[in-house]
C-alpha cells in the first residue's frame, strides 16, 4: 500500500514533497494570486509553501478564491 494525502478530502497517493510540488502537480500557477492552502487544518503562508514538507497522512485543503458579485 502507498502512502497517501487527502487533498480537499479525497484520497490521493503522496507524490509531492513540498506544497510547492503539489501545486505544479496540479498546475495550480503559484505566481498567480487567489489560492490558499491549509495543512492539518493550519493555514500555510505563501512564503513558507517551498519549505512546508507534506507526509503521510496529511490533510492538505486548496481553496481558489474568486471574486463575485
Amino acid at each position: 500500500m502507498s502512502d497517501t494525502i487527502s487533498i480537499n478530502g479525497e484520497i490521493h497517493p503522496l507524490t509531492a514533497k513540498s506544497i510547492v510540488e503539489l501545486l505544479s502537480q496540479r498546475n495550480i500557477d503559484i505566481n498567480k494570486g487567489g489560492v490558499a492552502v491549509a495543512l492539518n487544518g493550519e493555514v500555510v503562508p505563501r512564503a513558507n509553501w517551498d519549505q512546508t514538507s507534506i507526509k503521510p497522512g496529511n490533510k492538505v485543503e486548496i481553496v481558489h478564491i474568486v471574486r463575485g458579485g
